[in-house]
């Protein structure tokens, strides 16, 4: 019988429309071992197997997350791996012999499975660059399988097993193991750096503490880790030195090894974190809800998942990139890191990091490493092999061979040329990969120039400059969720980029999320275009209604922008009244609304939502009551009793009538939420999906609900109020009519108003693509960033692929924005 893993693979293979054959031939995997999995006499593939079917599978990305699930959730039952079986067929592609020189992932792998995959245009590589070598770096591997985990409903357990199925994948974009990684190395930090290693080592008082000797590479982080006590470590690199692809190794060495007694590494990018409003537990807690929607249900207390395994120390924070904190807040960052004791690890530029350490202290029991330069000896071993085959005449020859030659015959005695200096970093190297190996017509002897790059810091800008026209060069295949890829214009690409590096740069934040882009425009514009596309909206609902209903288009047009541009206002109003003038912006809903039932709790209760909705509809509905009272009574009569007199009554009818229905649908709203599952981690686009869909079920719900208690509540309201406010005229077709505009109105309202997916809508799929700012396609455009290397993803958000790459397009924008703004009057 197949296990779990055969099911989806076979399920998702059928949908695809490929036979066992077919995929064997796509994916070099044998059919025979694919027949294995899918019947389950084969219960163990690699992990690099599963990455390879998922790919020629062409999976959306919510389909490639079950897969690599199944295959993680394999791996914590214990299982052993299987003998491998030989294909049936010969297949020489699929085993490639093993190279002892780089002792690369393929290199290790002893069955047909572990064919190698051709790439004749591969992908730049990642952020940091390519990471550390040979056989010391085990391949991606899953949970160990000699761990004893806890049942698969333990929270903490799956985090383990989403945060693997997630990074391997992430390593796997990010093309770290192509064509092998480059060495990461580092040497014990200065002493001024490092706590007293009595903290450091736990050491009882008048114990004598002898240094740690923390030198190593890549392979060996999780180790020495683990050989410090105090388990706090902290990582000190210069820009591109390889610090987010050593975090990375680590969380997956880390849990390929980990005991269940240990705590679940996770990494977050600190560079978000203010710390004087919020604490780091809470910190802590709101980014893994943001990532893992499924840990805001509540725990065994009255706490979120999320916060329960902070509080509980379950979850070893790995803060990647304290040098992205904004000025000023580096020294109460610190100073809050040493006010706890949790186990974790840090990383950081030297500079940042030691004028903090000036302000304050070091992080308190932290030993501290610093990662050192690549040498000559590291790039002649890996960017000749990054380049495409020499013709049969010269196979010995590379375009990388002149350089190379260069740089070994500079002497010794004179300072290191440009190029030396820039191409001891991880990022350089990957940047001048991506430009001068993957494009055949690029020739890396320019970059000898010396009077074209006179210093280090013009040829990183000539690099930097560079790699966006060259990843744009090619077309991809195909987008992540499985359509058709439209391609993107460089330059308009390098526009586009420049607008959301300088969107960054203004929130002082790394992270690129889809519900802050329209955060980068000013707070009045927000409220403004917010009110307008609201208003248009809500008006051409009520008078196509009013139409449909009297006939009349000139009393439609009238009507529809009477009511438009009051609902405009009013709810304007409530947005800068509920965001704006607190500083505070729409988030995506952690719930979602099911109708049958109500498995789980929420964090919220129908009680509170009753109360507020009740108040804020009863304000709104008065203030609208009182405007239309106003207008209407104002266009029959001057007498100013009388429209005072009109509009308060007009006020206290809509008033009560819309506080009761609002506070009804909010608390209907509430009863129907639940969690999101808890193995709900999440994309970007499955995000910003989720949220569309919990937010089109909250419409579901608002209009007939708020309709029908608008419409049956106004004719209650006019029959109790009829002797004390004097006469009413209320007739069955206005409450329908009344109903009918209000329900579909208050939902359109709701949505756009005070939801992140509305706030998405309105600001960055209508106006910054109007303006110019961004494309239509905003999503596609993203992922298709991604795909070229130009962003990576961390969780729900993406982030540009490393610091100094934002800052350069940052800067550029800025520079063609003042540049644009002084020649525009001539």
């Amino acid at each position: 019988m197949a296990g779990e893993f055969g099911e989806v693979l076979r399920r998702l293979r059928t949908a695809a429309g490929l036979t066992q054959e077919e995929l064997a031939e796509r994916s070099e995997v044998s059919v025979r071992t694919i027949r294995g999995l899918e019947t389950g006499k084969r219960t163990n593939p690699r992990m690099t197997t599963v990455q390879r079917l998922a790919k020629e599978l062409a999976l959306r990305p919510r389909e490639r997350e079950e897969l690599l699930r199944a295959a993680v959730r394999r791996d914590q039952g214990g299982e052993q791996p299987a003998e491998p079986e030989p294909s049936a067929e010969p297949e020489p592609s699929a085993e490639p012999e093993p190279s002892a020189e780089a002792g690369t992932e393929a290199g290790t792998e002893a069955s047909a499975e572990a064919g190698t995959e051709a790439d004749a245009n591969p992908r730049p590589p990642t952020d940091d660059g390519p990471s550390d070598p040979p056989a010391s770096v085990p391949p991606p591997t899953a949970l160990h399988p000699a761990a004893d985990p806890h049942p698969p409903s333990d929270p903490a357990e799956q985090l383990a097993a989403l945060v693997t199925a997630r990074w391997q994948r992430e390593e796997e974009q990010r093309q770290v193991q192509d064509p092998f990684p480059l060495p990461v190395r580092w040497e014990t930090a200065p002493e001024a750096l490092t706590d007293h290693w009595a903290n450091i080592l736990r050491l009882p008082a008048q114990a004598t503490a002898h240094p740690l000797d923390l030198d190593g590479e890549l392979g060996e982080i999780a180790a020495t880790y683990r050989r410090i006590p105090s388990r706090r470590l902290v990582v000190l690199g210069r820009s591109g030195s390889g610090k987010t692809i050593l975090a990375l190794r680590f969380v997956l060495d880390h849990l390929r090894t980990r005991d269940t007694s240990e705590p679940v590494p996770v990494i977050f990018s600190i560079g978000a974190w203010n710390p004087t409003t919020i604490t780091l537990r809470d910190w802590l807690a709101a980014q893994l809800t943001r990532d893992h929607p499924g840990y805001a249900a509540r725990g065994r207390g009255r706490e979120s998942l999320a916060a329960e395994l902070v509080e509980s120390g379950r979850i070893l924070p790995v803060l990647d990139g304290f040098d992205e904190i904004a000025d000023g807040l580096r020294r109460p960052a610190l100073e809050a890191l040493n006010a706890t004791t949790l186990p974790l690890v840090l990383t950081s530029r030297p500079a940042e990091y030691a004028a903090a350490v000036a302000e304050t202290d070091v992080l308190t029991a932290a030993a501290a490493i610093r990662l050192t330069d690549l040498t000559l000896d590291d790039l002649a071993a890996y960017l000749p092999r990054t380049t495409r085959k020499p013709g049969r005449e010269d196979p010995d020859a590379n375009a990388w061979d002149p350089v190379l030659t260069a740089l070994r015959e500079q002497p010794g005695d004179r300072p290191d040329s440009p190029l030396a200096t820039v191409l001891k970093t991880p990022l350089m190297v990957a940047l001048a990969r991506t430009i001068y190996s993957d494009t055949p017509d690029h020739d890396p002897a320019c970059l000898l120039d010396t009077e074209r790059f006179g210093s280090p810091e013009k040829l990183e800008d000539h690099l930097l400059d560079n790699f966006i026209p060259t990843v744009y060069r090619h077309r991809l295949h195909g987008s992540s969720s499985g359509g058709s890829h439209p391609g993107f214009d460089a330059d308009r690409a390098r526009h586009w980029l420049g607008y959301l590096a300088h969107h960054l740069t203004g929130l002082k934040t790394p992270d690129l999320a889809w519900w802050r882009l329209g955060n980068g425009l000013r707070r009045s514009t927000r409220t403004l275009v917010t009110a307008v596309m609201l208003g248009l909206a809500i008006g051409l609902v009520d008078g196509a209604i009013s139409l449909a209903v009297h006939g009349r288009l000139s009393g439609a047009v009238l009507d529809g922008s009477v009511v438009g541009l009051l609902a405009g206002l009013m709810f304007g109003f409530v947005h800068w009244l509920t965001y704006t003038a607190k500083g505070k912006q729409a988030t995506p809903a952690a719930v979602r609304l099911q109708l049958r039932r109500r498995p789980g709790t929420t964090v919220w209760t129908a009680g509170p939502r009753l109360v507020i909705g009740t108040l804020g509809g009863a304000a709104f509905g008065f203030a609208y009551g009182f405007v239309v009272g106003t207008v209407l009574t104002y266009a029959i009569t001057s007498d100013r009793s009388a429209i005072l007199h009109v509009a308060l009554v007009d006020g206290l009818v809509y008033g009560s009538v819309f506080g009761v229905a609002t506070g009804l649908t909010f608390c209907l709203l509430g009863l129907l939420e639940t969690p999101l599952d808890i193995d709900s981690a999440v994309n970007p686009r499955s995000l910003l999906t989720t949220n569309r869909g919990t937010v089109t079920m909250q419409l579901l719900v608002w209009a007939p609900t708020f309709g029908a208690v608008v419409g049956f509540g106004s004719g209650v309201a006019v029959d109790l109020l009829q002797g004390s406010l004097g006469p009413l005229i209320w007739t069955t077709e206005a409450a329908l009519l009344l109903g009918v505009i209000s329900g579909l109105g208050g939902a359109i309202g709701y949505a756009l108003t005070l939801t992140a997916w509305g706030q998405w809508l309105v600001l960055t799929r209508i106006w910054l693509p109007l303006t110019g700012r961004l494309p239509w396609a905003v999503v596609t455009f993203l992922e298709d960033a991604y795909q070229r290397g130009v962003l990576r993803q961390a969780g729900a958000v993406y982030q540009f692929r490393h610091a100094r790459l934002q800052q350069h397009l940052a800067r550029h924008h800025r520079g063609a924005a003042l540049h644009d703004d002084f020649i525009a009057p001539l």
